[in-house]
């Protein structure tokens, strides 16, 4: 199997998931949106946006699925099965929705746009995300004032995937400093090897700089 990423941050995702499950896939730095490449990449995502997991007679895209994949084929129970499955998607779901997207919204209007000269950052949508942000990070807070990770019986997908946009926060700027216990759950995360720098070792060139 064969991991197409980039350095955004769900290929970073995935390319995060793969290390930590020890997944036997190969790595491919691809840029489907540069001039010329949509059709190369068009029969293996309509969307074209990476992460794409490409395997014998097929391929796989949204980054979900891929960890998902990716656990299972590692025989990792990093995606939790059974009874700890639909805890664990639980807070795939919220975070999508809340914190993820926050950080999210936060991150665009901060960093990417900025580094991809897509116009200047626009006021009302980073107040829109901080305050989204403080509400479902209070929420995170308080569940990790009682355990170190998401899902009580330890580190699971659903840490990796609700700090998905922390590590651009050096562009963002969000306040994770006010939340001692979701800072500290970070810092866990940061502890890994895997999270804290899943391209060591690959071509994987730094993104643009934002221009001050």
């Amino acid at each position: 199997m064969k991991l197409l990423f980039s350095r955004n941050p769900n290929p970073r995702l995935a390319v995060a998931v793969a290390r930590h499950v020890g997944a036997p896939v190969a790595f491919e730095l691809a840029a489907p949106f540069a001039a010329g490449q949509a059709e190369r990449y068009r029969p293996l995502n309509p969307t074209l946006f990476l992460p794409i997991l490409v395997f014998p007679g097929g391929s796989l895209w949204e980054t979900d699925a891929i960890a998902c994949r990716l656990s299972r084929d590692a025989g990792s129970v990093f995606w939790r099965r059974g009874d700890a499955e639909p805890r664990m998607i639980q807070w795939l779901s919220w975070g999508k929705e809340n914190f993820v997207r926050a950080c999210e919204m936060v991150q665009y209007e901060r960093g990417t746009r900025l580094r991809y000269a897509q116009g200047p950052t626009d006021p009302a949508k980073v107040e829109e995300g901080l305050g989204r942000f403080a509400t479902s990070a209070a929420l995170l807070e308080a569940e990790l004032s009682q355990r170190d990770w998401l899902l009580e019986d330890g580190l699971s997908y659903a840490d990796f995937r609700m700090a998905t946009f922390l590590p651009c926060n050096d562009a963002a700027r969000l306040p994770l400093h006010e939340y001692p216990a979701l800072q500290r759950w970070y810092g866990r995360l940061e502890a890994l090897a895997a999270w804290r720098d899943p391209f060591q070792g690959l071509l994987a060139p730094e993104l643009p700089p934002i221009p001050a």
